[in-house]
Parts: C-alpha cells; sequence; structure tokens
C-alpha cells in the first residue's frame, strides 16, 4: 500500500468503528493518532491484535469484520497478532449471551483452532500474520496472580452490564467463573504489549473497562480499542450467529454464500457495505444515496454485494459463476447447470429420496418442506412425503436445493 500520512491512515483505521458514545470514540481517535505519530517517529510498527474463541470450527461472515480491520492495519505495515482464544473458550464469552454459554474442553478447542487459522488466512496476509494461543500464558496464571488482578473489579461493575443484568432481573444464575472471561482477556492484551486491540461492540467492556485497566496496573501503556460494528445475519436483525441459523459461512459455496447475501432484507444492506465490503467510502455512500433517491434498485444493489463478498473468499470467476446460477434459478426459474445426482431405488418414498439425496438433514425437516409446499418435480409442488417417487426428473428443496434423479 502507498504511504499514508497520519490523517489518512486514522481516517480509514477508524471506518466502521462504532462506540456508543461520541466522547469515547474522539478519545479513541486521538490516542490513535498520537500513538501513529510516536511509531512513525521511532519507525516500529504498532503491535495489533484481535482474539477468536474457537468454540465452533467454522467461522463466518461476522467474524470477518474484525478481520478486515487487523488486514488494513497489516497493509499499512503493522505487526498484526491472529489470538487463539485456546484458554478463554473453556469458558466461552458471555458479553452477548443472555444465558450460560456451555464450557468446551481443552480437546474441543484445539480441534476448532486448527480450522480457524486457515479460514482467517482467507482474509489476513498469511505471511504478515503472527498465530498465537493464549493458553500458553493463561495456564500459568497462579492463584495469587488471578486474585491480584481480579482486586481490580467490583462485582456491581459486572452486574451494570446488559447481559448480566438481565439475568439477574430473571433470577437466573451467573456464575463466578464467568466474571474471569473479562480478566483473562485483559491479561491477554497485556501478553501481547498490544498497541492497539480490535473487537466488536460486544466486547466494549472486556477492552475497554478490563484491558485497559489491566495494562496500567501492570506497568504498561494501556492499549487503543478499535470497536468494530456487529454485522446482522441473514434476517437482518440479530447479530449473525453460528446458534441461531442466521449465518453466512466463508466456507460455503460461492452459489449458497451468493443466494444467502441475497436473502437479506434491504434495510441491512447499508451495514454490509460499509462492514464486510472492500469499497471505498465515498462509493458506499453513493450507492446509499441512489438507493435512496430511487436511482438504484435494492435488487441491484444486492446483487452488487453479493457478487463483491463472492469474489473476496472464491474469487471473480467463481462470483460470475454465482451471479450466473442465481439469475438463472431464481430470476429465469431455471435449474443451476450443475447439481448431485441420484439413482433412485424401488419402492422409496417422495420423502425417502430427500434423505438419502441429503436434500434435508432430518425426516421432520422434510416434512415441514412438504407444509411449507417447498418440494418440487420439474417445477411441480409435490404435497405428500410418503408418495411413491414418481419418476426421474430434478427434485427442489426450498429455493436453493436440487438433486437429479435417475
Amino acid at each position: 500500500m502507498e504511504k499514508m500520512s497520519v490523517d489518512d491512515q486514522v481516517a480509514l483505521l477508524m471506518r466502521g468503528t462504532e462506540y456508543g458514545d461520541d466522547d469515547l470514540k474522539q478519545a479513541m481517535t486521538n490516542e490513535l493518532r498520537i500513538r501513529l505519530i510516536e511509531a512513525e517517529r521511532e519507525a516500529r510498527p504498532l503491535r495489533v491484535y484481535c482474539g477468536y474463541d474457537p468454540r465452533t470450527t467454522d467461522l463466518h461472515l461476522g467474524h470477518t469484520i474484525t478481520m478486515r480491520k487487523l488486514r488494513q492495519f497489516q497493509d499499512l505495515g503493522h505487526e498484526v497478532i491472529f489470538l487463539v482464544g485456546t484458554y478463554t473458550s473453556l469458558i466461552g464469552d458471555p458479553s452477548d449471551q443472555d444465558r450460560l454459554r456451555p464450557q468446551l474442553t481443552p480437546e474441543q478447542t484445539e480441534a476448532n483452532a486448527r480450522t480457524y487459522t486457515e479460514q482467517a488466512f482467507k482474509i489476513l496476509d498469511r505471511q504478515k500474520t503472527q498465530v498465537r494461543f493464549n493458553a500458553v500464558w493463561l495456564s500459568e496464571l497462579s492463584f495469587a496472580e488471578i486474585i491480584k488482578l481480579a482486586s481490580n473489579f467490583t462485582i456491581q461493575q459486572f452486574l451494570t452490564r446488559e447481559n448480566f443484568k438481565l439475568r439477574w432481573e430473571k433470577g437466573e444464575a451467573i456464575y463466578l467463573h464467568e466474571t474471569f472471561y473479562s480478566l483473562m482477556q485483559g491479561y491477554d492484551a497485556y501478553a501481547l504489549r498490544a498497541d492497539v486491540q480490535v473487537g466488536g461492540t460486544d466486547q466494549l467492556f472486556n477492552i475497554v473497562t478490563a484491558a485497559r485497566k489491566l495494562m496500567t496496573f501492570l506497568g504498561e501503556r494501556p492499549n487503543i480499542a478499535i470497536i468494530m460494528g456487529i454485522l446482522p445475519g441473514t434476517d437482518g436483525e440479530i447479530k449473525m450467529s453460528k446458534s441461531l441459523g442466521n449465518h453466512i459461512p466463508i466456507l460455503s459455496t460461492p452459489e449458497d454464500m451468493y443466494g444467502k447475501v441475497m436473502s437479506v432484507p434491504d434495510k441491512a444492506m447499508g451495514l454490509f457495505f460499509r462492514l464486510i465490503t472492500r469499497w471505498p467510502v465515498s462509493q458506499v455512500i453513493e450507492m446509499e444515496k441512489s438507493l435512496n433517491a430511487g436511482r438504484l434498485h435494492p435488487r441491484d444493489a444486492k446483487m452488487q454485494l453479493a457478487r463483491e463478498i463472492v469474489d473476496i473468499f472464491h474469487g471473480e470467476e467463481a462470483a460470475i459463476r454465482a451471479e450466473d446460477n442465481f439469475v438463472r434459478v431464481f430470476q429465469q426459474r431455471d435449474n443451476p447447470q450443475e447439481m448431485p445426482e441420484y439413482t433412485l431405488q424401488p419402492g422409496q418414498t417422495v420423502l425417502d429420496v430427500l434423505m438419502e439425496g441429503k436434500l434435508v438433514k432430518t425426516r421432520g425437516e422434510g416434512r415441514r418442506l412438504f407444509e411449507q409446499y417447498g418440494v418440487r418435480l420439474d417445477g411441480e409442488t409435490i404435497t405428500g412425503p410418503n408418495l411413491i417417487f414418481p419418476q426421474s426428473g430434478v427434485l427442489q428443496a426450498g429455493k436453493r436445493r436440487f438433486l437429479r434423479v435417475k
């Protein structure tokens, strides 16, 4: 990347940030500018990190918001650390939860962690990324050291957090170990001697309160919080989450990814423009103006968005193919050119074929599709799950799943 002035770097790095408080945002902006000036004078890069808890095996678009911010720092020549929370994930971050997270075993977190780094390199530069694991230092803390760290916080600070407050008011249990998460994350920042920590708005307490307080207490200069907005899921309302089923996995096929982006409600497009794409601010502003003025149809804007997102993760050719497939299947009501094939067995029902052809995961899911008139053979709706499969043809389940039955 061409060398940028400090002011231009600040503008780029603060793009998409969301603090919920103008004074806090201005304070972080000022601190970032000062730290960048000092780094330039001292000819050293800033140390920047973000932590990812491997509680599942795959990442989704919501995770990539912070990764894209890390990549911006990387492209500006700064030192980026991809921290895998092999120890914090044993507890699970309670920041966005209104109930207790299940605890994982070390074996589960290690297995999940192996998949995380490879997925992260779809965004980050493999050659310029340090991968660290917080079990290295957190597992070595003594009980006396944990008491020392905990002495910086009050119970009231945790009970005023929205998620804990909600559970308290409902009379639901708040377990003591859940408060350790903020201490552990704060200690991560200290252990890494980080200049900057990137996270979502659900991490405000962990970064702004816990990490900065602990770093100061332990004699280090507090890190700067770069707090990113949260991406809604395909419902356009709630934070993208695998557990809610409203996520778009970054390992999904180009066709599936394109189709899921196209299902996002129009009202959420602006957030996707700003948080996920590589588009410059000027392009985003112009697109939003054109949408509001009626010069750009929401469908056309969303197709540009879907093509951009698929291009990021699968490349330009795959994005073009995915768009062609979407137009053919959903706008021209034609079948996709490529689909899996299945050889019909004697006596099989339509529901049997749905299951054996892996168009549905359970028989219950299949029956619900029939109730919703979502099963078609060569374009004709089939309403009886227990009908003997009538003939060869293209079986469609829902909007995007096809099977050629022979």
